[in-house]
């Protein structure tokens, strides 16, 4: 699995969070295709979910604060997943905030509406830079 395979599942498991209203980790592995083996990307996953739970409360006062005439209630629930892992990972983790807005932006094409891409971009520009 690549590392950007591994972080849509993340984003994915991020989603459900929100949908679900629960931090169970039984989300990730609901997600994980059986029989993946890749300890390095599993292990990533698994990290950046419990960062992303744990940091959770600053994580959204960050993207509510930065997100102009947007609100975490009314944000698009695929482009609020998306920030999260982004400044979860960056701010709470390891990856480069460079790294997080290029995958974020990469994940809104895929995932979020026809603004998705430029909306993640300024947000996580205002937040990571």
């Amino acid at each position: 699995m690549k590392r950007t395979t591994a972080r849509e599942l993340l984003m994915q498991a991020v989603f459900q969070m929100e949908a679900r209203d629960s931090d169970d980790i039984g989300l990730v592995k609901g997600l994980i295709p059986e029989g993946e083996s890749d300890k390095n990307q599993l292990e990533y996953i698994y990290d950046n979910f419990r960062i992303i739970d744990e940091h959770l409360e600053d994580i959204d006062k960050l993207i509510d604060e930065n997100a102009e005439k947007w609100s975490i209630k009314r944000m698009p629930k695929a482009d609020l997943a998306i920030a999260r892992v982004a400044v979860g990972e960056s701010l709470y983790g390891d990856t480069p905030g460079s790294v997080a807005i290029n995958e974020a932006v990469e994940m809104a094409k895929k995932f979020g509406g026809n603004d998705s891409a430029k909306f993640i971009n300024g947000l996580l520009g205002k937040i990571l830079k």
